[in-house]
């Protein structure tokens, strides 16, 4: 079970090194480029992109020893959840903010950034990991039909 755990943390460090990365860059060059609502812009899409990426992996962490058909309903019910409360933020800084305050083009420019380098980060660490995936046995299974 440490493995496991081990493999987990290994990928989280892989996904969101990157993309704090990214984030801070994309912020101080937002911010020489539009000034305080770039940053703000910038500062809540570096929150959202990572927040929502990394409750992936905590669904993931849950649903580890759960049936195939449980862990895809988990799955489904959290894709759901993300994407509705997603664009419930968006409504919400876009109805009760001034674009003068928030840029919506520096969180939507920021947003992209880390979203690549968070799943250029995952592709990477997947790849450097090479998890071994268990194989159903041959046991049960009928060849013949």
């Amino acid at each position: 079970m440490a493995n496991i755990h081990s493999s987990d943390t290994q990928m989280w460090k892989g996904e969101v090194i990157p993309a704090v990365i990214t984030s801070l860059i994309s912020l101080i060059v937002i911010t020489i480029v539009n000034g305080k609502s770039g940053f703000i812009g910038a500062l809540l899409a570096s929150g959202t992109v990572i927040i929502f990426f990394s409750m992936h992996l905590l669904v993931a962490r849950l649903s580890r020893n759960l049936d195939p058909m449980a862990t895809m309903a988990l799955a489904m019910f959290s894709y759901f959840t993300k994407v509705i409360l997603m664009g419930a933020f968006l409504v919400l800084v876009t109805n009760f903010t001034d674009p003068a305050t928030v840029d919506r083009m520096s969180f939507a420019i920021s947003a992209i950034l880390i979203i690549i380098a968070w799943l250029f980060g995952e592709i990477r660490s997947f790849l450097k990991l090479r998890l071994q995936l268990p194989l159903p046995s041959k046991e049960g299974i009928n060849y013949e039909s």
